[in-house]
Order: C-alpha cells, then sequence, then structure tokens
C-alpha cells in the first residue's frame, strides 16, 4: 500500500459512519480491527461479501476483532443497502452487526491508496478496490490485502489469518502453509534449541533434510 507498510501506526482518521461520526483509534480502544473496502453500494460481489461477513460477525467478536467496512457512497445509502444485506441473509428487519464509513469524496480511499484504477464508475472516477486491513492493539497494521473489484474475498480465510497473527503475536512461533488452530506450529529460526526446549514444554520435532540444517522445528501451541 503506498505509504501504509505493515508495522506502520494505522491513521487516525475521522468519518462519517453509519453509527454516527466516528475518530479511528477510539472506536478500535484496546482491541484489534478489521477495516475492509468495498467499490459501491447496491452492487452485488459487494452484497454478499457484507453478507457473509454479517453472518459470521460473532466469530470476530469472540476474538475481540472490532469490524468496520468503508464504501464510497453515502451514509444514508450505506443505511438502506445494510437492508438489503440482511434481507440476503434472509435477516430482514435485522441491524448490520458492524458500521460502514461513508467515503464519498474518497478521501480515504485515496489516503490508504485503495482505489482501483480498472474498475471505473460511470463519471469516470475510479472505484475502491477490495481492500482489508487488520489492525493490532497497538494500532499498527498487521496485515494487508488487496483484491481487484472484481474478486470477492475469503472471509474464512480472514478468520484464519487473524488466529495466526493473534497466536504469533504471544508465542515465538510462525504458522506453516495451510495452518489452522490445532495444527502444530513452527519454531521461530531466531530461537536456539535450548531456547526452544525451555519455551516448549510439550516438546519440539525437527524435521530432517538433505541439507543437515535443523530450521523444520515443529510444536504444539
Amino acid at each position: 500500500m503506498p505509504g501504509l507498510l505493515l508495522g506502520d501506526v494505522f491513521p487516525d482518521f475521522e468519518a462519517d459512519t453509519t453509527i454516527g461520526k466516528i475518530r479511528f483509534h477510539d472506536f478500535l480502544g484496546s482491541s484489534w480491527g478489521i477495516l475492509f473496502s468495498h467499490p459501491r453500494d447496491f452492487t452485488p460481489v459487494c452484497t454478499t461479501e457484507l453478507a457473509c461477513a454479517a453472518k459470521i460477525s460473532d466469530e470476530f467478536k469472540k476474538r475481540g476483532v472490532k469490524m468496520i467496512a468503508l464504501s464510497v457512497d453515502s451514509v444514508e445509502d450505506h443505511r438502506n443497502w445494510s437492508k438489503d444485506v440482511m434481507a440476503f441473509n434472509s435477516e430482514a428487519g435485522t441491524a448490520l452487526p458492524f458500521p460502514i464509513i461513508a467515503d464519498d469524496k474518497r478521501a480515504l480511499a485515496v489516503q490508504l491508496g485503495m482505489l482501483d484504477p480498472d474498475e471505473i464508475d460511470k463519471d469516470g472516477i475510479p472505484l475502491t478496490a477490495r481492500c482489508v486491513f487488520v489492525i493490532g492493539p497497538d494500532k499498527k497494521l498487521k496485515l494487508s490485502i488487496l483484491y481487484p473489484a472484481t474478486t470477492g474475498r475469503n472471509f474464512d480465510e480472514l478468520l484464519r489469518v487473524i488466529d495466526s497473527l493473534q497466536l504469533t503475536a504471544q508465542k515465538k512461533v510462525a504458522t506453516p502453509v495451510d495452518w489452522k488452530p490445532g495444527d502444530k506450529v513452527m519454531v521461530i529460526p531466531s530461537l536456539s534449541e535450548e531456547e526452544a526446549a525451555a519455551l516448549f514444554p510439550n516438546g519440539v520435532t525437527t524435521k530432517e533434510v538433505p541439507s543437515g540444517k535443523k530450521y523444520l522445528r515443529y510444536t504444539q501451541p
């Protein structure tokens, strides 16, 4: 993302949302946060994404993650679109369980590098791409993923990476390919064998490889 790298403090912007004006850091408090942007209200892929996010919002809540969406339309449009989203979930009359930021002037889309030059609206202005930002309790950017407007996101994968981020923030481990909670994790290379043995009482197993290097070390977190 132009100007925003992993480990940077996420901008503390003010914005109008479906729950009123917010300051982003105050909204997050001491929680983790996920901000996901959408190209436009009342569009098909965006509606399926918001519906999925609403359906599994309790999974984010269990992980202590505050959710917030962003689209380039007005608060009024967001509120009306939210009714369609919940109806898509067969939950008509139920409120969307997270707010949507109104970025109708695209100020945040520009600031955070979220515009998709290949997707243009009727006025010739680029739409917002499908960005995902995960922010830690320290207000620093922990993960960013950028999808084009034509590709919907996988929210199960977002939960998986949040599980990984939260685990690896607490323990000196890394999660291997296709890892999911309950699987073995990898001991980070900077730990000596003695340090690893002391930190991981469940034991450490090492996979032998032709190089003879002992870097594929696994443990149960």
